[in-house]
């Protein structure tokens, strides 16, 4: 069942933020580098909006997520303050992470949202901590674990569904099938077709959608957290999606012309806004209407970020990572 059409106008507009978020993340890093200021790998996340709105779209902010190294998208679908994302990713003080995590250190606990890592699978053995805590306190927190192609492969990917399926803990995986780690393609480290396959191993719902129709993925969402809020356990999604970008603007494109160009013509964004024109739930100057607000909030955002002072070392001070903290 489609959601109402509110919540389905909102979807759209949050998958926008996301697209013009990571389009000027692009144009801002670039400026950089050109100016000899080096601001680190950028992991961009669009072409897989439908990913992140379609399932935080059926969460709460009390629900938990578990990000990746490509996780801007996660982080904004899932309620994180569009200037306080603009700020971090740029190194503010006035970030989420104060300016020290940047692009693969988001955190907003108070959003249930736990954080983007660099290691890949990271997540993985993370969230069952959460999930135990939900279990044990008899609580109906959900967590959900992003991860990629690549992770699958991690040790840690099975280490966590097995005892998640053990223990019948509230863990949704979705892994996030992009068909590339980096630039490994997924038939080269994983011997079956469908990533969620993999659930028959450990007794547990496996279930495979399309990536780029955000409904689909949202559908997936509800009957998983409806699984787990029963007390039945775990689910591995598996949305097959196609990024945009190369992997990240330090290694050239490598993917073949024609995949990218037929994955683009399936843009989940087209793909969702010609779902809404067909509902009748909107016009095509109503869908404009929204972008633009998007787009002028992302502007106010960089404003804020530009305005926002680089962070004193000072402020590392009684940190858990400064060494006066660790009595060093």
């Amino acid at each position: 069942m489609d959601p109402d059409g509110p919540l389905m106008l909102k979807m759209y507009a949050r998958m926008q933020r996301i697209r013009h978020f990571e389009l000027k993340l692009l144009e801002i890093f670039a400026a950089r580098m050109k100016a000899g200021d080096f601001p680190g790998a950028l992991h961009t996340y669009d072409g897989q909006e439908a990913v992140a709105v379609g399932i935080c779209s059926a969460l709460r902010d009390e629900d938990y997520v578990f990000s990746t190294h490509r996780g801007h998208g996660h982080a904004l679908a899932k309620g994180v303050d569009l200037n306080k994302a603009m700020a971090e990713l740029n190194g503010r003080a006035t970030g989420v992470s104060r300016g020290f995590g940047g692009s693969m250190h988001l955190y907003d606990p108070g959003h249930g949202f736990m954080g983007t890592t660099g290691i890949v699978g990271g997540g993985l053995p993370l969230c069952l901590g959460t999930a135990y805590a939900a279990w044990a306190q008899g609580n109906d927190r959900v967590t959900v674990c992003f991860f990629g192609d690549g992770g699958q492969s991690q040790g840690s990917f099975h280490e966590s569904l097995n005892m998640a399926a053990i223990m019948k803990l509230p863990v949704i995986y979705v892994c996030e099938n992009n068909f590339y780690a980096a630039t490994t393609h997924v038939s080269v480290n994983c011997p079956i077709e469908n990533v969620a396959d993999r659930s028959k191993a450990y007794g547990i719902p496996g279930v495979v959608v399309d990536g780029n129709d955000v409904l689909a993925v949202r559908e997936a969402a509800v009957s998983a957290i409806d699984r787990a809020t029963k007390g039945l356990g775990p689910t591995l999604i598996e949305c097959k999606t196609y990024r945009h970008r190369p992997h990240c603007m330090i290694i050239p494109e490598h993917r073949p012309r024609k995949e990218l160009t037929s994955w683009k013509e399936r843009d989940p964004i087209l793909v969702f806004s010609q779902k809404l024109l067909d509902l009748g739930m909107a016009t095509q100057s109503d869908l404009q209407a929204m972008e633009n607000q998007e787009k002028e909030l992302l502007e106010e955002a960089v404003t804020f970020m530009r305005e926002s002072p680089l962070p004193e070392s000072s402020a590392l001070e009684g940190s858990l990572w400064a060494p006066s903290a660790a009595g060093l």
